[in-house]
């Protein structure tokens, strides 16, 4: 299973906004982790200044990963991956 698209909870559409930030195998998204590919795609959408993914697309990145469903990941991880998402904020404003 090389797509993205394969991987449980993801679909086409979700492959391809990866594909925005460089992100285009299974294997790609295991090496950068579901955070920082989901941080990407926000700073992509801030920086275009469009919308940026919701918070369910980090759970599923997650449950996709991990092979978990994504609300089982929103119900037991969301304090952990928002700390996580706030800790990678933290490091650009440092080092901006």
């Amino acid at each position: 299973m090389d797509r993205i698209k394969d991987l449980p909870g993801l679909a086409k559409k979700s492959e391809d906004a990866l594909a925005l930030v460089e992100i285009y195998t299974v294997d790609d998204l295991r090496a950068i982790g579901p955070v920082m590919a989901f941080y990407r795609l926000r700073l992509l959408a801030r920086e275009s200044e469009k919308s940026g993914p919701s918070l369910n697309f980090l759970y599923a990145l997650v449950g996709a990963v991990n092979n978990m469903n994504w609300l089982e990941v929103a119900r037991t991880q969301r304090e952990q991956l928002l700390a996580e998402l706030d800790s990678l904020e933290q490091m650009e404003r440092l080092f901006a």
